[in-house]
């Protein structure tokens, strides 16, 4: 084998270990993924507008009068509820303490990091969108990464924005999903947080190792600290922009894990139809990774409490 293949093989099997742990354990707990998942139809409502409808048909537990509910979307509760519990500890010591360091810079320096990260994965968006068939995201994203590329100085500056051309994510997880490729079951992740083995392997995946040039060269050239720093880095990205209210939802919800997770397919539902970004709740993806708005007031994961009010209770 070349040191080409060599270098291949040393990079897959760098792939997270447990994601094929937890598949196979899903499948001896669950004697195997029933045909419903496989196509993404757990329930029968083919639009779902409020929170309540998602939380209820993705696996509550129970509804607001107390009376069981089958729980088709999580077979990995127990499990999972560790996981969450794990990631929720590192966050509480590790992630908000510098986080909090961190927001302490200027605004504009913190809006440039931000940039220039979106402008590294704008390769990978690129093709997620061609993938999809999306022929105009296409272009913006190429108008976007020429522009911000070059006017924007490596990417500090979004000029393409001022242009007209918005910004937008994609990912292998949100392309899977356009092609009707269900999310599986519901997947705490070690670290990287809420996911499910559709978009793990979407992400961590296809994402990382196919599609990211940026990433694929660190990795062929051995410049671990450059991966770690853009991990690092991104982390705090996204989770500055949404630790409070994250915070907010955590002091006012019944039951944390189960509002997170149905934050988490709503985000997902409406990623994957191309929906308003500012109404995604505020679920960090920590890539590899927005505003909580309405339809989450009604969720029993949630105790009552009105989000429409600005953190000054306005």
């Amino acid at each position: 084998m070349g040191q080409r293949g060599i270098k291949l093989s040393h990079n897959l099997l760098r792939l997270p270990y447990w994601y094929g742990v937890l598949v196979i354990t899903a499948a001896l707990m669950t004697g195997g993924v029933s045909p419903a998942f496989a196509v993404g139809e757990v329930t029968d409502h083919e639009e779902i507008s409020q929170a309540k409808d998602v939380f209820y048909d993705y696996g509550a537990k129970e509804d607001a009068t107390g009376e069981d509910v089958e729980d088709v979307g999580d077979p990995l509760e127990p499990m999972n509820r560790v996981f969450f519990d794990m990631n929720e500890f590192l966050q509480d010591y590790l992630l908000r303490p510098v986080t909090k360091v961190y927001v302490y810079l200027p605004a504009p320096i913190r809006t440039a990091f931000g940039n220039a990260l979106d402008n590294l994965r704008s390769p990978a968006v690129l093709a997620n969108d061609l993938m999809q068939g999306e022929g105009g995201r296409a272009l913006d994203t190429i108008g976007r990464l020429a522009v911000n590329s070059t006017a924007g100085v490596g990417g500090l500056f979004d000029v393409a924005d001022y242009l007209g051309m918005e910004k937008h994510e994609e990912d292998f997880g949100q392309t899977l999903g356009t092609w009707g490729v269900g999310e599986g079951f519901y997947l705490v992740l070690p670290l990287f947080g809420p996911s499910s083995p559709r978009d793990a392997f979407g992400k961590l995946g296809v994402d990382t190792f196919l599609l990211d040039p940026v990433g694929m060269w660190l990795n062929n050239s051995d410049h671990d600290e450059g991966t770690g720093a853009r991990i690092g880095l991104t982390a705090l990205d996204e989770y500055s922009g949404v630790m409070d209210e994250l915070e907010q939802v955590k002091k006012t919800s019944i039951d944390y894990y189960a509002a997170i997770r149905s934050m988490y397919r709503q985000k997902r539902k409406s990623e994957i139809e191309n929906g308003n970004p500012d109404e995604l709740p505020p679920i960090p993806d920590l890539k590899f990774s927005q505003e909580l708005k309405d339809g989450v007031d009604n969720d029993p994961a949630f105790a009552a409490n009105d989000f429409s009010e600005d953190p000054d209770g306005q």
